[in-house]
């Protein structure tokens, strides 16, 4: 039968002999014999024995568990439990993962808004991406809003066109004039902008705000605290200063 020497089977299984000595500290890989010389030798079974040890540390589980296992009368169950807490625990390293990749991704996406660039500015990031799930509902609201008015909007044109039914029309030019107002305050009640001069957060007088070219993330404004003019990025919040 084969023998293996510590730097053999380490060769074999492609760790450092090191790593075989410590496995063999922690009696998870005892060898089998000593040479005349007291080298360790290691047999098949202990090289079959020291790949499974590598293919478990690959998927991650500790050698604290490892050496349980092999002490354990029913691996079966043990192997069982110990990589269903092993997905568990791969599985929120994972979404932990995701989240990053995804503020990184926000980060950059946000960057894009940024004329000039400061230290500042990336509090203004942070600001504006805490309350982009409050402006998505909020969008949404519009959205859902405005999907009624659409269907009577188009009912309407064709009842005109196919029917000569016109005060349906009336109707929805009311409900539309009514929609509008009520939009406008709903919506500019609940979003304020950041200046990228001061870095202040504020809000602007309506009218103002209402009539300002702008772009979906975008709007040009004056800043009430600075008086700078130019684009500012819009947010979901009150009027205040994010760094007080």
């Amino acid at each position: 039968m084969s023998k293996y020497t510590t730097g053999e089977i380490a060769k074999l299984c492609g760790v450092s002999v090191r790593t075989v000595q410590y496995y063999d500290t922690r009696n998870i890989l005892v060898p089998s014999a000593l040479s005349e010389g007291g080298r360790r030798l290691y047999s098949e079974e202990d090289l079959k024995r020291m790949k499974i040890i590598c293919f478990l540390r690959d998927a991650g589980i500790s050698i604290n568990s490892i050496g349980e296992l092999f002490a354990e009368e029913d691996p079966g169950r043990v192997i069982t439990v110990l990589l269903e807490q092993q997905e568990q625990l791969l599985q929120a390293e994972l979404d932990e993962r995701k989240a990053k990749l995804e503020l990184v991704n926000g980060i950059r996406r946000e960057l894009k808004n940024i004329t000039t660039f400061s230290v500042e500015s990336i509090g203004d990031i942070a600001y504006a991406m805490e309350n982009k799930k409050k402006m998505r509902q909020l969008h949404a609201i519009l959205l859902l809003t405005g999907v009624p008015l659409g269907i009577l909007q188009w009912t309407a044109i064709v009842l005109w066109i196919v029917s000569g039914i016109w005060w349906l029309m009336l109707l929805w030019l009311a409900v539309g004039v009514l929609y509008s107002i009520w939009v406008t305050n709903f919506y500019f009640k609940r979003v304020a902008y950041i200046c990228p001069q001061c870095h202040a957060v504020f809000k602007p007088r309506l009218w103002e705000a209402f009539w300002a070219n702008h772009t979906p993330t975008l709007r040009k404004l004056t800043c009430t605290a600075c008086g700078h003019h130019g684009f500012c990025v819009e947010t979901w919040g009150k009027e205040e200063n994010k760094h007080e």
